[in-house]
């Protein structure tokens, strides 16, 4: 995937200080999607290693201090650079600087990766859900990459729940790239479902990412049956608001979450989501 350069005026140094526990990497391109979103790539030092779904911190030295939020990786674990998926906050603390990123930029990225959306953490069944709101398509970026989530599942169907259709980042991607990606494309092809759904404009499917799963809307659509754990699994990355309703209706309905690390279950959410500031 190539990613358009934007050339932005830097706010800040970002590299006047050494971070503790975290590799300096340079940017190598930006991309705006719109005057919300933004997403941008780094080199990758050798000695970071990470599973497909975790985060990491990045930051950036403000005022000759760190500062750094979590960000899922959206890069395969297998590519060679970093990629990042973020909003923008005027005021962010870390964003209002981030946004105005440009290529050869340093930034900073811990050492040590984490999370809670592990593939082995969902027992294996026919159909695995990705479900997604805003900027927490990033680790389901990396993902829909993975080799293994086709050797363990028939179905692989993606959920983006947005606000408007130009919220909707990486769709051509998705849609057009990743069919003819060179040794995962037959199985794109024939295994991944990309569903986005719009909350504010007209679109081919519309609806919050809860109001489409509670009414059958979504398995509907997909000429699925109803959601059932036992030919089912979920993964959940988003806003609070949507990971407590959805796990809500996945309870109600007998599926059963991964309590903890190394424990699978029916279904993983992102633990550690917050909207960076």
């Amino acid at each position: 995937m190539n990613l358009p350069n934007q050339q932005v005026a830097p706010t800040t140094e970002t590299n006047a200080t050494e971070v503790r526990n975290a590799y300096p990497e340079v940017v190598t391109e930006v991309h705006h999607w719109n005057d919300k979103l933004f997403s941008f790539r780094t080199t990758r030092n050798d000695g970071l290693r990470f599973e497909n779904g975790q985060f990491v911190m990045v930051g950036l030295v403000i005022n000759g201090k760190p500062v750094m939020r979590a960000y899922s990786i959206a890069s395969p674990n297998y590519a060679e650079h970093l990629e990042f998926f973020s909003i923008k906050l005027e005021h962010g603390r870390l964003t209002s600087h981030l946004q105005n990123l440009q290529p050869g930029d340093t930034v900073w990225i811990s050492k040590k990766p984490t999370g809670t959306l592990l593939l082995h953490d969902v027992h294996q069944a026919d159909n695995l859900f990705m479900l997604a709101t805003g900027t927490g398509l990033a680790p389901f970026m990396s993902l829909i990459q993975d080799p293994e989530v086709y050797e363990k599942f028939k179905r692989v169907i993606l959920v983006h729940g947005v606000r408007q259709n130009n919220d909707l980042a990486y769709k051509d991607f998705i849609e057009k790239e990743l069919p003819e990606h060179e040794y995962l494309g037959e199985m794109i092809r024939d295994q991944l479902i990309y569903y986005p759904t719009v909350t504010r404009e007209p679109a081919l499917h519309a609806g919050r990412v809860t109001e489409i799963i509670s009414s059958g809307q979504l398995t509907c659509d997909l000429g699925l049956p109803a959601l059932n754990p036992q030919t089912d699994r979920a993964m959940l990355c988003g806003n609070p608001a949507m990971l407590k309703d959805s796990c809500a209706l996945l309870d109600e309905l007998g599926f059963n979450i991964s309590p903890r690390i190394g424990y699978p279950g029916d279904y993983v959410i992102e633990r550690a989501f917050v909207d960076n500031g």
